[in-house]
């Protein structure tokens, strides 16, 4: 694997994701939401070493990023201090560039984050999953260039570092599993949940596939060193958040949280109809990954494909991303919000990224079609972030308001989960049936083909219609 192909990469995305900072997030500052916190958390980590925000809240600082008054997230307790309610890894990522370079400074490092996921992505697709470096390239490029991964290149949330640490833990999971491979692991596996919470789940599934790589080895030692050392990591992990947050996550130190910190799920939550995300965090019309970047439609019978053919590596794939995508579905209070769409499963989209590559690696037609989209999604990037700098909307708050011709027509045909009327249950139904078909269409070749191998094993013909047919 070329250094200088990945340095290009890495070069070129980072650049890439990076004319997004000069984007308005909102009509009243750079950022918004949760990112002013983040923010803040991280200037109180480089200049007073603690977590404490009240002083520079006192201070006005957020004003230089964001210019109305800020809403009050943390909890004020009896010594006036205050932390916000989030986890500490990315503030204190982010310390050194804020230091430097203020809010500037915190997007720049973001992108520069973006440009290794995207070399990282690229080593992974050659190196462990065998993709040739051309189609490699163009796989991962056509992901990295458009939403939501070119914009978490530059929004001060930790999705896009949690995406590079999955990256890592996918890379050295597939790979011999030994010494600094392991080391990874572990690192990767104990970054995810200080990130935050809510990635504690996919980080659950990327230590049992580490133990179980380990066990099936026989690597007995190594097994117990890393179970050692998450252990420690975890008791860790629960006295620093009672000591700093009064709970066993951050959200116990949020003044909206009043029932208790699982209320960050929802108060009463209805899991039937949060089901409806499976489909809708694909396609819903303003927050679907397929609604800003098509590609990721791909993404169906990729996985389909991948777990019908099983190479040796497919659990260390999909198995995470099913844990992140479930956690989206049923775990988050919402998928619609103040951030731009696709933030829940942004974790594990490098999965989605390298399945697609290796799907489409070894199908002329499915490489033309990924690239084409790959151009697609990221005109619609450039076309957002153009308007939003001329101040046609932000990048946050109005991002529906894109008049890029093509992203109009197409969103047009995507189901509206907020607002679901008789067209948006049609549109529904007419897209799970869409999924399905290419689940079988992608099973049922498979299915047949063992089926064929299957009854020449066994000295009899094989029925009428089991033939292998391509994927």
């Amino acid at each position: 694997m070329s250094r200088r192909v990945l340095v290009a990469v890495a070069l070129a995305v980072g650049a890439w994701c990076a004319v997004a900072a000069a984007a308005p997030a909102s009509r009243g500052g750079h950022v918004t939401a949760d990112e002013p916190q983040y923010l803040l958390s991280a200037i109180s980590l480089g200049e007073d070493r603690d977590l404490d925000i009240s002083d520079e809240r006192a201070e006005g600082r957020y004003r230089t990023f964001h210019r109305a008054d800020l809403p009050v997230q943390e909890l004020v307790r009896d010594d006036g201090s205050a932390v916000s309610p989030h986890d500490p890894l990315l503030p204190a990522l982010l310390a050194l560039p804020v230091l430097a370079g203020g809010w500037v400074g915190a997007k720049l490092a973001l992108a520069a984050l973006a440009g290794a996921l995207a070399a990282a992505l690229v080593w992974t697709a050659v190196v462990r999953l065998g993709v040739p470096t051309r189609h490699a390239v163009v796989g991962v490029l056509a992901f990295a260039a458009g939403a939501p991964l070119a914009f978490y290149g530059t929004q001060v949330y930790p999705e896009l570092p949690a995406a590079l640490a999955v990256t890592l833990a996918v890379a050295a999971l597939t790979g011999p599993m030994r010494g600094r491979g392991v080391v990874l692991l572990g690192a990767c596996v104990v970054a995810l949940p200080w990130l935050a919470v809510k990635y504690a789940p996919v980080a659950a599934v990327l230590a049992a596939l580490g133990a179980g790589r380990l066990a099936r080895r026989g690597a007995w030692r190594s097994l117990a060193a890393l179970g050692g050392a998450w252990a420690v990591a975890a008791v860790a992990f629960a006295a620093a958040h009672l000591a700093w947050y009064g709970g066993l996550t951050p959200y116990a130190a949020g003044d909206h949280f009043t029932g208790g910190e699982l209320t960050v799920m929802g108060t009463d939550p209805d899991y039937a109809g949060r089901a409806i995300r499976l489909v809708g965090l694909l396609v819903d019309r303003d927050f679907g990954l397929a609604a800003w970047h098509p590609a990721y439609l791909l993404a169906v019978p990729a996985l389909a494909v991948l777990v019908r053919d099983r190479p040796r590596w497919w659990p260390v794939v999909v198995l995470p991303c099913l844990a992140g995508w479930l956690t989206a579905t049923f775990v988050a209070l919402t998928m619609h919000g103040w951030w731009w769409p696709g933030r829940q499963v942004v974790v594990v989209l490098p999965c989605v990224v390298l399945a697609v590559t290796w799907f489409a690696s070894a199908r002329p037609g499915v490489r033309a079609v990924l690239a084409g989209l790959g151009v697609l999604g990221a005109s619609v990037y450039a076309w957002l972030v153009a308007q939003a700098v001329s101040g046609d909307l932000t990048i946050v708050v109005t991002f529906e308001d894109v008049s890029h011709p093509l992203a109009r027509a197409w969103r047009a045909v995507l189901p509206d989960y907020r607002d679901r009327d008789v067209t948006d249950w049609v549109l529904h139904g007419a897209w799970l049936a869409a999924i399905a078909a290419a689940v079988a269409g992608a099973l049922v070749p498979g299915l047949r083909r063992r089926a064929h191998a299957r009854s020449r094993w066994q000295g009899r013909p094989a029925r009428i219609g089991t033939g292998v047919t391509s994927a």
